[in-house]
């Protein structure tokens, strides 16, 4: 039978790579002035900076719903396929438990925990989408992809703290502390849950450096098939100074991709945030 692979929207995967892999997403839902709209389709990154520049306050998020995720796998069950879905982790969202009542009613629906957010979901969702082009069952890729999920290495380096103090996230205390010693905190994934990495002082555009430094180098264990470096509002010289630094530790990447992060990781981190995610051996 035919596989339909497809992901809540805080996968972070480009337009380009949605259509070259035919992925479908369901978009969560920001609520921006009491009104709710769906990620990726009516509100994004811009519109979240906009909108703390003139409240002050970052604005809420909530789960796709039961009924969106029944709509969405009837589709694709009456068209004939098989679905394998991807959801941010169940850590962070009630979206995966809402994927999962609506497979359970609706059959032929595998859904896989991500245990991660961002493109650290969309490796596990680019991995699914090349096992079904490559003809695989719904079932072996929902087994083969919900293992793989601990061996993804997903963080991310950070400008500011200030969404994270908006958030909730860190105490006003520590971010006074953290903007008086410039202080750019790493957020990396473990367990399906966000925890916070090394502190590392001083320039943005030299911390992103140092960041992807101690990330990869002296590494034997990296599974070289592709790494994202995703972002939010960086310019585009950082980018290109952290692609040619990942070029010169790791020249054997077979793919290195570039996405902007959307608005989840946006309303946790803020503008000039960057990431490295890629997947272990």
């Amino acid at each position: 039978m035919k596989v339909k692979i497809i992901s809540d929207s805080t996968c972070d995967l480009s337009k380009e790579l949605l259509e070259k892999y035919d992925i479908s997403i369901v978009p969560l839902y920001v609520v921006l002035n009491d009104e709710t709209k769906r990620d990726g389709l009516e509100v994004a990154p811009e519109d979240i900076y906009e909108y703390v520049d003139k409240n002050g306050k970052l604005p809420s998020t909530s789960a796709a719903n039961i009924g969106d995720y029944l709509d969405t796998f009837k589709f694709w069950r009456e068209q004939g396929y098989e679905i394998v879905h991807f959801d941010i982790s169940s850590d962070f969202s009630s979206t995966h438990h809402n994927a999962c009542m609506a497979a359970e009613e609706i059959g032929g629906v595998y859904v896989v925990d991500s245990r991660n957010l961002s493109t650290g979901q969309g490796l596990a969702v680019l991995h699914g989408a090349e096992m079904a082009q490559n003809g695989k069952s719904a079932k072996e890729i929902y087994e083969e992809c919900s293992a793989l999920t601990s061996k993804i290495e997903a963080s991310f380096v950070v400008d500011s703290i200030d969404y994270l103090y908006k958030g909730g996230r860190c105490s006003a205390l520590a971010a006074f502390g953290a903007n008086l010693l410039k202080l750019k905190p790493c957020i990396e994934v473990k367990d399906g849950k966000m925890s916070p990495g090394k502190k590392y002082r001083g320039n943005i555009s030299r911390v992103m450096l140092s960041y992807v430094e101690e990330r990869l180098r002296g590494r034997d264990d990296i599974d070289k098939s592709r790494i994202f470096i995703t972002h939010t509002k960086c310019s585009e010289e950082d980018v290109e100074a952290v692609r040619q630094k990942i070029l010169e530790i790791c020249p054997d990447f077979k793919e290195i991709l570039e996405t902007t992060a959307g608005c989840t990781v946006t309303t946790h981190c803020g503008p000039n945030t960057l990431g490295i995610l890629f997947i272990r051996k």
